[in-house]
């Protein structure tokens, strides 16, 4: 797989496609050409002595201490070295990918006023695979992710750590070294344009967003499969009761669900009884309601993603007549109201999944299905503790999703006296997905178990599929098993892409 960078940026494929599937970045000759004609902007300028933030002032609180022009250079290299000044665990190799793309990106828009070779030290970072080591702590989401920022740049520089293939950290100019690349030196501006924008958060953003549309989708398996385990009812589903609450997000779920329940004996079994199901409880028959709302969440999201995907977030910007602007651009507001609002979301999918599980296992409620889903319960306890690990989750996931982008700090001497924590959104919103996974996997193996107690009828397409997908970690109802290992293999089939192809392969694409 091969990225191209534009003068006109990178699309949310080629993020996904360097984040994760480690293609190689080139850049267009007509890149190169827009960034030479900003950069030859901000010579005249430095020439001029004119005072331009950042080019001949310092930094934050500091933006009217006047630069001397032989510490330019110098004054570029200190803030990196100041900068990057995170604390803690590394980010995943896959988000540092991401962050530097999107670097990338915006000094190819042209507005930057740097040199060209700072976007191919980038590329050369992401084609050689090396990952800047970025602690978790250390943005604001003020003027952008700057000490994330910071300690991709300073490897640039031959300082700084990377990510060692094993996980260790090690020495940037030691890994510069064992590719052949040499450490750049930076010209005027060229420090702060390496540090000023909101590619972590966007990057976050764009990983996440992928993974919401495929959890959101497995919500509407794992769903379908635990109604079908209950005997529920598939007429809450029926196109027409969702055309009159025209929701889009709701329509897809319902429609999804629908599709997923038919060509099943376990619901042929009760479908023309009259007195059974009169009304579901909530968690199943309004499981579109929910889910749906998660779908219509995360178009606003794309879009909000979408359009700072076009953005220039630098500051200050060269404009093409040749000013030179401070801006507020790199402000990471959009992208941490948007985080937060899906992190709710997801909790949400979440949420309403546990209760699902949590009817399952219970006799009072679960249709005539053994406690715990075990059918020797009482020697053993079948799946009661899974489902206290979902209310587990369930509970962190209510504290994720109290908004970070309403607690804002003021930094730097009041100069920055309100930051947005778009880092903190987003980061806590991979978290909240990350769990989604988990929960989404205990409904599965729940619904799985049930199913295979409903034997001899045969369930739906999805239903076998997803029984043919577990039993070799979960096995079959009967004595209590190791558990641990079979919510690992669930986790991994939620997240995967597999069980979804061959559901659709039975019941057409689901939406």
């Amino acid at each position: 797989m091969k990225v191209i960078v534009q003068p006109t940026g990178v699309t949310p494929a080629d993020v996904l496609a360097v984040a994760r599937g480690n293609a190689r970045v080139e850049i267009a000759p007509e890149t190169v050409e827009a960034m030479a004609t900003s950069r030859a902007i901000v010579d005249t300028i430095e020439a001029s002595g004119k005072p331009v933030y950042g080019v001949s002032t310092g930094f934050g609180a500091l933006a009217n201490t006047s630069i001397a022009p032989e510490r330019r250079a110098e004054l570029q290299h200190a803030l990196i070295r100041s900068h990057a000044a995170g604390i803690g665990a590394p980010m995943p190799r896959e988000v540092v990918r991401a962050m530097m793309l999107l670097r990338l990106r915006s000094l190819a828009l042209g507005r930057s006023g740097v040199r060209p070779v700072l976007a191919q030290g980038l590329a050369d970072l992401l084609n050689h695979d090396i990952t800047p080591w970025v602690p978790e702590h250390g943005s604001l989401g003020a003027s952008g992710d700057l000490a994330p920022l910071a300690h991709c740049a300073i490897v640039l520089l031959g300082e700084g750590w990377v990510l060692g293939k094993d996980g260790a950290r090690m020495a940037a100019a030691e890994a510069l070294h064992a590719a052949g690349l040499q450490p750049l030196e930076l010209a005027a501006k060229e420090g702060l344009a390496l540090i000023n924008g909101t590619d972590g958060m966007l990057g976050m953003l764009l990983l996440a967003i992928d993974d919401a549309a495929h959890l959101f989708a497995m919500a509407d398996v794992t769903a379908a499969l635990a109604i079908e385990a209950m005997l529920g009812s598939e007429r809450p589903f029926l196109p027409e009761l969702h055309e009159i609450r025209p929701h889009p997000g709701q329509t897809a779920s319902a429609a999804n669900i629908r599709k997923l329940l038919q060509d099943s004996a376990i619901m042929d079994s009760h479908r023309d009884d009259l007195a059974h199901a009169v009304q579901d409880a909530y968690s199943m028959r309004c499981a579109p309601q929910v889910a749906g709302a998660a779908r219509d969440t995360l178009d606003f999201v794309r879009t909000v993603a979408a359009r700072e995907l076009v953005s220039v977030v630098d500051n200050p910007v060269v404009l093409p007549d040749g000013r030179v602007e401070s801006t507020g651009n790199f402000h990471g507001a959009p992208l941490g109201f948007a985080a937060d609002f899906l992190a709710i979301a997801a909790a949400e999918v979440g949420a309403i999944a546990e209760r699902r599980v949590d009817r399952l296992l219970d006799v009072t409620r679960n249709r005539d299905l053994p406690p715990f889903l075990s059918p020797d319960a009482g020697v053993n306890s079948g799946l009661m503790i899974a489902q206290y690990t979902a209310a587990g989750i369930v509970a962190e996931n209510r504290r994720l999703a109290a908004p970070a982008s309403v607690d804002s700090l003021p930094t730097s001497g009041m100069q920055e006296d309100h930051v947005s924590m778009g880092w903190a959104a987003t980061k806590k919103l991979r978290t909240v997905l990350d769990n989604l996974t988990s929960l989404l996997a205990v409904e599965l193996i729940s619904a799985v178990r049930g199913l295979q107690l409903r034997s001899p009828l045969v369930p739906s397409p999805a239903g076998r599929a997803a029984i043919t997908a577990l039993e070799a970690a979960a096995g079959r109802p009967g004595p209590d098993l190791f558990l641990a290992p079979a919510l690992e293999a669930a986790r991994a089939v939620v997240a995967g892409r597999e069980l979804r192809a061959e559901i659709e392969s039975a019941t057409g694409a689901l939406l």
